[in-house]
């Protein structure tokens, strides 16, 4: 038996602009005391296509996160790495979709506001990032695009491991590098590692690491040392195209994503050592410097992947 939502929810997903949910998010809203002002958001907002209305629907996004506040009320951070997989497997779409942020603004306003609030509340409210924010912040996006970027083709596997800590969705989430595919999976290699010795502060670690990864890609091109497979795009196009048949996901096993190509193996095992040696001497250099929590510049959303020119001098862990 689902929850009794105190407010109403439309069937289908629109598009919210930024300019609407700073309007009407109220402070009540932020701290759960306030329903969402249903009539004047749905006005401002735009309705999906009518011809993809399946694919938009509401009642499986809204029964999969009153699944997740029933699970993890006790530690809601944990919530993470169950929902993430199975909110991607089933608001199935392409990237450019999800760039736009105008459809998590919905999400997060008129469909699951409950859930951001239950999720995000710090002391009093839940900060506004959450509900219209950049990518790697706003309550669902963050969500969508870790199971996104971390998955392995169809296999969701490295996506919960990635969400087993905070930081890899603050920080790593971030960097324009996790848009190589065998960088993300190399990177979440060694985080299962580093997580499966119960290291002191794990976080500390991912952060480091994140970081010189990152700074080492500005002068090596990943994806010359460890190329990619070419996606598969029409494969991604069906997958997409059978969520209006598609059964609600399996809450007790993790779902299937598109079989649109596996990361090559040979690719993640010539960067994991890298990754193994920036992790050796990334904490000693890191510490003492902004902590990562603190807000940077937002990286442009990972829709495209933009190429640098390989230096010819390499960095000290290099030779």
């Amino acid at each position: 038996m689902g929850r009794r939502v105190p407010f109403d929810i439309p069937q289908v997903l629109g598009l919210l602009p930024d300019t609407a949910v700073a309007k009407y998010l109220s402070r009540g809203m932020q701290s759960g005391r306030e329903n969402p002002p249903q009539v004047a958001l749905r006005k401002a907002s735009t309705p999906l296509p009518d011809t993809e209305a399946a694919r938009w629907r509401t009642p499986p996004i809204r029964e999969l996160v009153e699944q997740a506040m029933t699970r993890f009320d006790d530690n809601r951070s944990s919530a993470d790495g169950w929902l993430a997989p199975r909110l991607h497997a089933t608001l199935r779409m392409t990237r450019a979709e999800a760039a736009d942020g105008r459809l998590w603004n919905h999400l997060a306003m008129l469909v699951a506001p409950d859930y951001v609030v239950w999720r995000h509340k710090q002391a009093e409210v839940a900060q506004s990032s959450r509900f219209c924010g950049p990518h790697y912040t706003q309550c669902f996006s963050r969500l969508w695009w870790a199971a996104e970027l971390f998955r392995d083709g169809p296999d969701y596997g490295p996506v919960r491991v990635a969400c087993t800590t905070q930081d890899v969705l603050n920080t790593t989430l971030r960097l324009d590098v996790i848009d190589h595919r065998p960088t993300a999976q190399a990177l979440v290699r060694v985080f299962e590692r580093l997580f499966s010795t119960r290291a002191a502060r794990p976080g500390d670690h991912v952060n480091a690491l994140s970081s010189a990864v990152n700074a080492a890609g500005s002068t090596l091109v990943y994806d010359v040392l460890a190329p990619d497979a070419p996606r598969l795009y029409d494969e991604l196009h069906d997958w997409i195209t059978e969520s209006e048949e598609a059964p609600p996901v399996h809450w007790e096993r993790l779902p299937e994503g598109p079989d649109d190509g596996r990361v090559p193996q040979a690719s993640v095992e010539a960067l994991v050592p890298l990754f193994d040696k920036l992790l050796a001497e990334a904490p000693l250099r890191r510490r003492g410097r902004t902590h990562p929590s603190e807000p940077g510049p937002e990286p442009s959303l990972p829709v495209q992947r933009q190429g640098v020119s390989l230096e010819k001098n390499l960095p000290p862990w290099m030779a």
